[in-house]
């Protein structure tokens, strides 16, 4: 299903490219897709094959009809193809493409206790050379890793914590 989220993505970031729209169809999509993850119910109903497809489609008109024309329309296509659940993950693909165009990418940074300011700066100036991008982190604390810290970025995991040498060493262990 992966790759239907980023075709889906990809044809709505190529119209909000086309119209000079990216910025606010991306504000768009951030709205809706709080509204949809905040009430699961909407999301059932706009994905229930029991009710009409009118009825869902009037309901997506009723309650985004305000937005921009194609990101309507973009509900409408989710809801009558049936992959209205896949709406978190085609707004965060279209958030990728449009990271993408400015350069710039996400990095999950997780470490066992909150990083000064000092060593989130190492942390960026080091991820800046690996992948010549700017980067915007998103900091979690996870207690699991014990120490250090693991880094996903663009599909890649880089993982220093003591949690994963610990592993290391127990695999070499038992063979």
């Amino acid at each position: 299903m992966m790759q239907t989220d980023r075709e889906y993505a990809e044809a709505l970031f190529m119209l909000a490219a086309e119209e000079n729209q990216v910025e606010a169809y991306s504000e768009a999509l951030s709205v809706i897709r709080d509204a949809v993850t905040d009430n699961p119910e909407y999301t059932e109903f706009l994905a229930s094959p029991a009710v009409p497809l009118e009825e869902r489609l009037a309901a997506v008109e009723e309650a985004f009809g305000k937005m921009p024309e194609y990101i309507v329309s973009f509900m409408k296509i989710l809801c009558e193809n049936r992959h209205v659940k896949m709406l978190p993950e085609c707004v965060n693909e279209f958030y990728k493409l449009k990271m993408a165009l400015s350069g710039r990418t996400v990095a999950n940074i997780y470490s066992a206790v909150e990083l000064t300011q000092e060593q989130k700066n190492s942390v960026i100036n080091k991820l800046r050379k690996v992948t010549g991008k700017g980067i915007d982190p998103v900091y979690i604390i996870d207690k699991s890793l014990i120490g250090g810290i693991k880094i996903d970025v663009e599909g890649k995991t880089y993982d220093g914590s003591i949690k994963n040498r610990l592993k290391d060493v127990k695999d070499v262990i038992l063979g």
